[in-house]
């Protein structure tokens, strides 16, 4: 009896074992089964054709880098031909950087011809232009089928997608041919890269729908007549090998036009073209004027990312670490010095001016502003600083604010700082303004035109930016087309001063009769609309002029979201520092 429980329990255990065993070999399987489940991401074909876009690939280029797709299973297929500047260039240079990134970069790009023969300009579309991009578009086309690329990825050089995630938000609609709705920077335009009708002969219809999909208050993805610019193809559709740009089908009878031959092609063999506009997937160029010239699209193009640094501070535009890129050498314009006045708890600001500064070519020197906040009572005192009597702010009917003094004091500091080192034209820019296009050579030929009427018209101060408080129209400088004489005026964003005008603020002693900078200024031009203020200063025959028109406007005005002052927020002047007693000295002029 004791050895059959003893040959029992040796069972039990050696059945144990081998259950152990098999329940071990069917985890492996098991796990070695979810390892088998990963698969790759859908392989890319992404096609580039580029012409006369030097000034827009460093910017471009980066938000291709950035896009939320494995770079290892993108090929990136590279066409450019007929520049007249840097397009060849910068792409043989990116290519040769990037090729370890991607799954292959193939670039074939010609120097000559560097322009098309019956062109006027680089931004014309001539018959010849739209023949080359139809057949360009159909190598693309043809090299993604013949690599066996699942998708056929178009994005032209001046549409910017900004979200990294357009791509993979494309796929996941499963569209044979779908766009991304791109605006037009800015999104007051109403140009955008997809159509909402189209006439019997394949052109642009008027359609009731357009608008409510492009200002997304319709959001979805929807189908559409015509889409361009920016694009995904799945390869791996059968029906996706009836499309073609060049040549047209024999069914087709309109013009020479890449997006028109292609939406045929669509349209006759039974594909949708689809419009996502779910999400903000990026912005575009509004298209240049045929007349255009390369400095003029530059120059348009500085703009606009000028204007989406101040919608976007937090982030500017990024720039590709794989090229060489080459700004306008930064220079002072003819001044002696350029100050850009910044609280140094305002980092965003400083951020955002500095970029744009160095887009437009102009070196600053930094001034760390007089903040307000931290201003305490005794230094005002000690600085022998007096509010003016009964001042008021003619708004909000209270004493100057600590701020205000600040305010103030960084640029007094700025005038006493031209005295002491003997800068004879200087210019002031405050770290919330925004640049009118072309601002760097419309302020050249200003300081030009002022300079070549000094003899006769010595200027002293001459707002670049400032606030108009009446629509008249104002009387220039005579033989000025950029200079008219200064009015009553708010605001201190941006002027030029010249030595003999910043000795004239100083030697008011504006300190101790203090008021708002921008009503002590046309207090000294004598246009303030206050005798009673005015009488405390004198002389009051500062020559002061005005950019006409205006070169600098402010980023944000009250109630705009994102408007905010460092000036009115602060806590008023000390009450014993606010003069009740009117100065002696008052002077009539």
């Amino acid at each position: 009896m004791a050895r059959c429980s003893y040959l029992f329990l040796i069972t039990l255990i050696f059945t144990s074992l081998k259950i152990s065993s098999a329940d071990s070999k069917i985890s492996d399987v098991v796990y070695n089964r979810s390892k088998e489940s990963a698969v790759r991401d859908p392989s890319v074909f992404l096609a580039i054709i580029a012409r006369n876009a030097a000034h827009l690939l460093p910017n471009w280029l980066a938000y291709i880098e950035n896009l939320d797709y494995p770079k290892n299973r993108m090929s990136v297929w590279i066409r450019s031909d007929h520049n007249e500047d840097k397009t060849s260039k910068i792409l043989q240079e990116w290519s040769q950087n990037v090729k370890h990134l991607y799954h292959r970069v193939l670039v074939n790009v010609s120097d000559t011809p560097h322009k098309y023969d019956d062109a006027v300009g680089p931004a014309e579309w001539p018959d010849s232009r739209y023949q080359q991009m139809m057949y360009l578009r159909q190598k693309a086309l043809d090299s993604a089928r013949k690599q066996w690329a699942d998708y056929l990825f178009f994005v032209d050089c001046d549409n910017f997608l900004m979200n990294p995630k357009t791509l993979r938000l494309l796929m996941e609609e499963k569209r044979t041919v779908i766009t991304p709705m791109i605006e037009v920077f800015g999104g007051k335009a109403a140009y955008s890269n997809f159509w909402g009708g189209m006439d019997e002969d394949g052109y642009y219809a008027r359609s009731d729908n357009y608008f409510p999909m492009l200002q997304r208050e319709e959001k979805g993805c929807f189908e559409v007549p015509m889409i361009h610019s920016t694009m995904l193809i799945d390869l791996r559709k059968t029906i996706s090998d009836q499309l073609r740009y060049n040549p047209p089908l024999p069914s087709y009878h309109g013009e020479e036009d890449d997006i028109l031959v292609f939406a045929h092609s669509a349209r006759e063999a039974g594909i949708k073209l689809n419009l996502l506009n779910k999400e903000v997937y990026g912005y575009m160029l509004s298209p240049s004027n045929g007349n255009s010239t390369l400095e003029d699209m530059k120059v348009h193009f500085t703009h606009v990312k000028l204007e989406w640094f101040v919608d976007h501070p937090e982030e500017l535009m990024p720039v590709s670490s794989h090229i060489t890129v080459e700004y306008t050498p930064p220079g002072k314009l003819g001044f002696d010095e350029i100050y850009l006045i910044n609280l140094k708890r305002r980092p965003v600001r400083r951020k955002r001016m500095l970029a744009s500064l160095k887009e437009l070519g102009i070196k600053v020197k930094m001034f760390d502003a007089v903040d307000g906040k931290s201003l305490t009572d005794q230094q005002v005192k000690d600085m022998g600083i007096k509010m003016l009597p009964g001042y008021k702010d003619p708004y909000g009917k209270r004493p100057l604010t600590m701020g205000e003094i600040g305010c103030f004091l960084s640029h007094y500091l700025i005038w006493e700082e031209m005295i002491n080192n003997g800068l004879d034209k200087v210019l002031v820019l405050e770290d919330d303004v925004r640049f009118e296009p072309d601002f760097r050579n419309q302020l050249q030929h200003l300081l030009q035109e002022a300079n070549a009427l000094s003899s006769e018209y010595p200027w002293e101060l001459i707002y670049i930016g400032r606030k108009r408080f009446h629509s008249n129209p104002v009387t220039m400088v005579p033989g000025a087309s950029a200079l008219a004489w200064a009015e009553y005026t708010y605001w201190t964003l941006g002027y030029a001063i010249s030595l003999r005008g910043a000795r004239k603020l100083v030697s008011a002693k504006p300190l101790e009769k203090m008021i708002a900078v921008d009503e002590f200024l046309p207090i000294m031009f004598n246009k303030h609309l206050n005798p009673e203020w005015a009488n405390h200063f004198y002389p009051r025959n500062l020559v002061a002029m005005t950019a006409e028109p205006l070169l600098l406007y402010p980023t944000h005005y009250v109630g705009d979201e994102g408007y905010f002052s460092d000036t009115e927020t602060t806590g008023l002047i000390p009450p014993e520092l606010q003069q009740t007693d009117t100065l002696k000295g008052k002077v009539e002029l």
